[in-house]
């Protein structure tokens, strides 16, 4: 009996520092976001109003990088933190998913600041897809990894969620983390055969997308009881 107690303590300890250890990389990657904001540097003795204002314009696509970037990792982690409150085990597959999920997250604020530095108004005008297409399949990682993990999880021959994540949730929780990479995968085929700008922007589909997709599940199991 206490060979047992002794390895379910060993087994918690060991999903808590994996918890942690994940914990820790979200938060160094948020704060890494913002080091790529540069303070705008002008010589003290004839610095003026008029010119600070203009360096914090020339910032603003940076700023929306951080902002974008800061909201979709911080959604992630809440998504994190709910996904492993069903975890009560783990297991190499379980830890490998995950340190790949952290290494696309770590990934970030490069992505992050290689996308807004060559996204300033001037720069949309020429077209530049490549900034784009990294900052998107980067994110796409992380989003698909996270379905991944997703479907390891809710799996109940895997056991590693005791009891089993309700059916309900593990559906709805699937089909949420793949309709966001899904979305911004589109992304590129919109930015490459008509304009970025019309790319940029759709994004704000998702929580549209995701309340209908929601209200049809929930329907739709409401309709099977």
């Amino acid at each position: 009996m206490s060979n047992q107690l002794h390895n379910e303590l060993k087994k918690e300890f060991q999903l808590e520092r994996m918890i942690l250890f994940s914990d820790a990389v979200f938060a160094i990657a948020i704060t890494l976001l913002v080091i790529e904001i540069k303070i705008p540097e002008w010589p003290h003795e004839t610095v003026n109003d008029n010119q600070l204002l203009s360096s914090l314009a020339h910032l603003i696509p940076k700023f929306t990088g951080f902002l974008i970037s800061f909201m979709l990792i911080g959604i992630y982690w809440t998504v994190h933190h709910r996904m492993f409150g069903f975890v009560t085990s783990y297991t190499p597959k379980l830890l490998l998913l995950n340190l790949v999920f952290l290494f696309f997250v770590a990934l970030m604020p490069f992505s992050t600041g290689f996308y807004s530095e060559y996204a300033g108004p001037e720069l949309m005008r020429q077209q530049l897809k490549v900034p784009l297409t990294f900052y998107v399949l980067n994110f796409c990682c992380v989003g698909f990894i996270n379905f991944f993990m997703w479907v390891y999880i809710t799996n109940p021959k895997n056991k590693v969620a005791e009891p089993p994540v309700p059916v309900l949730t593990g559906k709805l929780a699937r089909l949420r983390s793949l309709l966001v990479p899904l979305i911004f995968l589109m992304m590129l085929p919109v930015a490459y055969l008509t304009n970025v700008l019309f790319a940029v922007w759709m994004p704000g589909l998702i929580p549209l997308l995701m309340k209908i997709l929601q209200r049809r599940i929930r329907n739709k199991y409401k309709s099977a009881d």
